[in-house]
């Protein structure tokens, strides 16, 4: 198994501020994170004025406010991203942002990312799907409210355009902040890699750790999971987000995973190799043996350490002669 590529997702959790979007890269770099993404969109190009806001959104901002105005109050303006990214290469960590409009493609087309990340809700969208695919980057796509035909029809438009299969990951994801255990159905990951040749990660959006290492363990290549600086700043986010410790946790916890999946060959690994001679057992006298006596059940036992005749090869041993005699509790030779 390859390098999990783990994606800090500090989404919109600056709050439209620069400086704010600033200390998440640092959180995210110092927590040990592959890539930062933010999200980018012009709001007005994204949202009807009209848009209702989801459940979890009306828990965590102002009720009266429409989703609109929420997401204008939140979002950096497009002039911001490509100073983002300098900081984030002056630091030495990977910049990535989702675009939710078109406009917003161009703007980040300029920045060169490694890949486009397509979000959920986009995965429907038929003129976003066609010129990101035909920008030719590798994408990530997310596939929360999705059932197999919605992802296969955005799939199809993909690689119509351009895409190779092997230029594409999915991520299992589920839309819910933050995601109740039930609705997880972690093993959907392995039924998207099965039905659409594709490399398969995990999009988080559960409380918590677990979920992101379980699904590490089922053979995610990529995890995306919200952090946040702080999970009581105002935002529709930030609830369901990590914090920094918690963020650089969970990668540690990731990389030690991957080191111990390993490969699929069952072997006596280095570490334990030493461990025979003291936990096995070798082929023993039970009581004092003269040399010219016929060993038998009567005069062999199997005890530790194991450096002697193996107790498999009990059956051969009996009957033979013993060349020298033995004391009690000596290992046996032939």
């Amino acid at each position: 198994m390859g390098k999990v590529v783990i994606i800090a997702e500090a989404g919109v959790n600056h709050n439209g501020n620069y400086d704010l979007a600033r200390k998440l890269v640092i959180a995210a770099k110092d927590a040990g994170a592959d890539y930062v993404k933010f999200q980018t969109a012009r709001p007005e190009r994204v949202i009807s004025r009209y848009a209702p806001k989801a459940e979890y959104q009306l828990g965590t901002t102002k009720k009266e406010e429409s989703q609109l105005d929420m997401c204008r109050a939140i979002h950096l303006p497009l002039t911001d991203y490509k100073p983002l990214k300098d900081f984030c290469d002056e630091i030495g960590i990977k910049f990535l942002s989702t675009p939710f409009d078109l406009e917003s493609i161009d703007v980040l087309e300029g920045l060169d990312m490694d890949y486009y990340k397509i979000p959920s809700g986009e995965i429907t969208n038929l003129p976003y799907l066609q010129k990101i695919a035909r920008l030719g980057r590798p994408v990530i796509m997310s596939t929360g409210m999705s059932g197999l035909g919605d992802i296969e029809a955005a799939l199809s438009v993909l690689t119509k355009e351009g895409l190779g299969l092997e230029q594409i990951t999915l991520l299992h994801c589920n839309t819910e902040y933050p995601t109740p255990y039930v609705d997880v159905n972690l093993r959907a990951m392995q039924t998207l890699s099965d039905c659409f040749g594709v490399k398969t990660g995990y999009s988080d959006h559960t409380k918590g750790i677990e979920v992101s290492l379980a699904a590490v363990a089922l053979g995610a290549v990529v995890i995306e999971k919200h952090f946040t600086l702080d999970r009581n700043l105002p935002g529709p986010d930030h609830k369901a987000s990590l914090e920094p410790e918690e963020l650089k946790k969970m990668i540690e916890s990731i990389r030690n995973i991957e080191l111990c999946l390993g490969s699929p060959v069952k072997r006596v690994s280095n570490s334990e190799a030493k461990n025979s001679v003291v936990a096995r057992k070798s082929l023993i006298a039970a009581r004092d043996i003269k040399a010219g006596e016929v060993f038998s059940e009567d005069n062999m036992t199997v005890k530790r350490p194991g450096n002697g005749i193996s107790p498999m090869r009990w059956y051969e041993v009996i009957g033979k002669i013993a060349p020298r005699d033995f004391k009690e509790d000596e290992l046996l030779e032939l």
